[in-house]
C-alpha cells in the first residue's frame, strides 16, 4: 500500500465513495490505502455526511503548516525506542475510534492523550500544551469524561490537580454505563403503566425494559468479575514470597 499523505484526487475519490454509500473498507481497497487512513480522514473532517474533499485538503494543509511552525528543530526521542511519527499516527487512530463510539471530538482527543501518556495522568496545562487547545476546552472535556466515569482527579506532590486514567477508571466507567442503562429501563417500564400492557406501545416498552435490564445486569456483573480476576494483587506469604 502506498505511503505518504492523501492527495487531493484521493480525497475526491473518498467523497465520491461516501456519496455512493461505500464502506470505509471498500473505499480504502479502491485507493489501495489502509482502512484506518480512510476512517481517520473522514472522521477528522466532518464525518461521512459532511465530508468535503476541498475543505479536507485545505484543513490538512493548515494543520501541516501549524505543526511545522510549532515543531522544534530537533524532536527528542521517545522513551523505550518508540517511533514518534508512529505514535502520533496511532493517537489519531485511537481518537477516531473514540469518536466513532459516539464521544465528541475534543473529549476523544483528551481521552486518547490521557490513555497514551506513560504516567496515565496529566495536568490541565499539560493537556492544553500537548493538544494545542485552550484550557477552557480541556476543562469542558474533563467535565464530560468525569460524568461518564472515564477519568478521575487527584493531587500530586506539588498540589497540582491531575486527571487520571487507570484500571479502576475503566471499571467505574462500565458501572456508570450499567447504571445509565438501568435508568433507561426504569423509564421505559414507567411508560408501560402510562400506555397499558395491552397496547402496542406498552408491549414495546416492556420488551425494551426487559432487554435493558438484562444488559445492565450483565454489564455490571462482567465488570465486577473482570475487576476481581484481573486486578487482584498477588498474595504475599509470611516469608515475603508471592
Amino acid at each position: 500500500m502506498p505511503g505518504g499523505r492523501l492527495t487531493q484526487p484521493e480525497r475526491q475519490q473518498i467523497a465520491l465513495g461516501l456519496a455512493d454509500g461505500l464502506a470505509y473498507a471498500e473505499i480504502a481497497r479502491r485507493l489501495e490505502r489502509p482502512t484506518s487512513t480512510i476512517t481517520r480522514e473522514v472522521m477528522r473532517n466532518g464525518g461521512p455526511t459532511a465530508y468535503r474533499a476541498d475543505l479536507a485538503h485545505r484543513a490538512t494543509e493548515r494543520r501541516t503548516h501549524r505543526r511545522r511552525q510549532a515543531a522544534p528543530s530537533e524532536v527528542p526521542p521517545l522513551a523505550h525506542g518508540r517511533d514518534a511519527e508512529a505514535v502520533r499516527e496511532y493517537e489519531e487512530v485511537f481518537t477516531t475510534v473514540m469518536m466513532q463510539s459516539g464521544m465528541p471530538k475534543m473529549m476523544s482527543r483528551v481521552m486518547a492523550c490521557l490513555c497514551l501518556a506513560d504516567s496515565g495522568s496529566l495536568t490541565a496545562s499539560e493537556l492544553a500544551g500537548r493538544l494545542q487547545v485552550s484550557p477552557a476546552s480541556v476543562s469542558k472535556a474533563i467535565t464530560f469524561l468525569e460524568a461518564q466515569g472515564m477519568t478521575r482527579r487527584e493531587r500530586d506532590e506539588r498540589r497540582r490537580e491531575r486527571y487520571v486514567v487507570d484500571d479502576d477508571v475503566w471499571y467505574q466507567s462500565m458501572m456508570a454505563s450499567a447504571r445509565s442503562t438501568a435508568h433507561i429501563s426504569e423509564i421505559a417500564r414507567q411508560g408501560v403503566g402510562v400506555h397499558g400492557t395491552s397496547t402496542p406501545v406498552g408491549t414495546r416498552l416492556e420488551n425494551i425494559a426487559r432487554f435493558l435490564d438484562f444488559v445492565s445486569e450483565s454489564t455490571a456483573r462482567a465488570a465486577e468479575q473482570a475487576r476481581a480476576i484481573l486486578h487482584t494483587k498477588p498474595e504475599t506469604a509470611p516469608d515475603g514470597t508471592t
